[in-house]
């Protein structure tokens, strides 16, 4: 998944006159070599102009999988404090952020800004305070849930496309079964084209674009296909077909804020949340690891910063950055009070990076990747009768355990860590997978010999140190030659563990399938 953040600044440093405008745009599920700027054999121009124009982000780190990437960037905080840590919400899950917390629309609302959602949530939807209209959208167009058919925009059968907006303060929820067959990235891209220019210039703005592509099913026009990857063969083809359709709505959105007048007060950040899947069609080349990996393939995102703004551009940043910074970053350039809220303000993890981004400062030296402890999970109860459920505890047995898909992750319990130029995995139920080819033009099944060495995606269980100033593939584990290091890492552990949210017991339930719609189900 990527994330493309435009927040239009008025001058470096923070000395500006008027707020910035805001647009967040996530691509889902996209790998790290899968842009042109990279050496992709896929067509992004856009994309790649705005990188080229502007300053990429080499380090910049987020989650390894959909949920606990968005509710970091929505509010700042690590996945630890709200909860997210246990991972993606499931379809008929009664989870969401918690209602205490201020997430980024809510807090820029405060501010004056207008704020308008489109595209995939992902955070909650069992009741409708745990939905984008109800945490600060004032429009949303898009879906609750993490998944749907690119035509049908059905999950598990029911319809998850809906408009929200409010008339005279009642909210309005037009579920858009009328759009069916229609291609979801083109209908996310003409609303956000169209909400730019409707906006209203006396106020800030605020677009939150989280587009589905390219993550599964690899659903694309056929015309689409032959017109952006005919040099691309086999099922690779539809991936980078997604990928090239949502840069060019990238471009839409680009254009209309430069026929619009905005353009020369914007600042353009383009993330992703995590990686491709590994053993997939997607290719995060030269990294190792994918999607729900904690190596560098599954969490360093794809991330540049674009904007007249900056005071330097045309290079490489290298400082250390996280999601969890743009929600600091933002309120800063918001003018917050956050004391002055209907709601306190919880702390946050996220530092502001302005300067480190626009100018080139360094700004942390430590990201906390995950920490999990089986004692902070309460039993779950309920009904788990839908598909992508996942039914089957992992037994932690050995030091090698092969990865069987639909496998829980109740009881992992590991502590990953960067500090500096190390980064340190230690505990028991890490994901460890392999190598991305380069441009995914070789098939997996060649990097492993499934009889003599553990299976790409394996659980284990130990203690990893790498030194990514030399090792960015993570090949070499240096732990026993850096005990001074490991210590210094392992001794931080304990401060994180305190701040860890216990995620309670809750409910399964099959109610939120309404009459083939998709629907909060629970009153508070």
């Amino acid at each position: 998944m990527w994330v493309l953040l435009l927040v239009f600044v008025g001058l470096p440093n923070h000395a500006y006159t008027k707020q910035p405008n805001i647009v967040v745009i996530v691509a889902d599920d996209l790998g790290y070599q899968d842009v042109g700027f990279r050496g992709s054999d896929i067509l992004t121009p856009n994309i790649d102009r705005l990188a080229d124009e502007g300053v990429i982000l080499e380090n910049h780190i987020v989650s390894s999988i959909c949920s606990p990437s968005r509710a970091s960037l929505m509010t700042g905080r690590y996945g630890i404090r709200t909860g997210f840590w246990k991972g993606n919400i499931k379809p008929n899950e009664e989870f969401g952020l918690g209602l205490d917390e201020t997430l980024l629309p809510e807090m820029l609302k405060r501010n004056g800004y207008k704020t308008h959602g489109v595209g995939k949530w992902h955070l909650g939807m069992h009741t409708w305070e745990h939905t984008p209209p109800k945490r600060g959208f004032e429009t949303w167009f898009g879906m609750f849930l993490g998944e749907q058919g690119y035509f049908s925009h059905k999950k598990i059968g029911r319809t998850d496309l809906r408009e929200n907006y409010y008339d005279l303060g009642n909210l309005v929820d037009n579920v858009r079964s009328d759009l069916k067959g229609k291609y979801n990235t083109y209908l996310f891209t003409d609303k956000s084209v169209e909400l730019v220019q409707n906006h209203d210039q006396t106020k800030p703005f605020f677009l939150y674009l989280a587009y589905t592509a390219p993550h599964i099913p690899h659903e694309v026009p056929e015309e689409d296909a032959d017109r952006f990857a005919s040099h691309i063969l086999g099922k690779r083809k539809n991936y980078a077909a997604m990928v090239s359709v949502m840069d060019e709505g990238v471009g839409k959105i680009a254009d209309a804020l430069t026929n619009n007048g905005m353009m020369e007060n914007t600042i353009i950040v383009f993330t992703s949340d995590n990686g491709a899947y590994y053993k997939s069609v997607g290719s995060n080349y030269p990294l190792r690891g994918g999607k729900s990996s904690f190596l560098e393939g599954g969490v360093r995102g794809v991330t540049f910063v674009h904007s007249p703004l900056l005071q330097k551009s045309g290079y490489t940043n290298t400082n250390l950055h996280h999601v969890t910074d743009w929600y600091a970053t933002f309120q800063k350039l918001a003018g917050d009070k956050p004391e002055e809220g209907s709601k306190a303000q919880l702390p946050i993890d996220g530092v502001d990076i302005w300067s480190s981004a626009s100018n080139d400062e360094p700004c942390r030296d430590e990201i906390l990747y995950e920490l999990r402890d089986p004692s902070k999970r309460l039993d779950s109860q309920g009904s788990r009768g839908l598909k992508n459920v996942r039914k089957y505890p992992v037994q932690l047995k050995t030091t090698k355990m092969k990865f069987r898909k639909g496998d829980s992750r109740d009881a992992q319990e590991f502590f990953v860590i960067r500090w500096k130029n190390w980064k340190l995995l230690t505990g028991s139920g890490l994901e460890f997978q392999g190598w991305s080819p380069d441009r995914g033009l070789k098939e997996y099944r060649n990097f492993v010999n499934y009889n003599k060495e553990p299976h790409p995606r394996s659980l284990v269980s130990g203690t990893f140190l790498f030194d990514l100033s030399t090792d960015t593939r993570e090949e070499h584990n240096v732990a026993d030659s850096h005990p001074d290091i490991v210590n210094i890492l392992l001794e931080k552990k304990q401060g994180y563990l305190d701040k860890v949210k216990i995620v309670e017991g809750r409910n399964y339930s099959n109610a939120g399938m309404v009459d083939g719609v998709w629907k909060p189900w629970v009153e508070l």
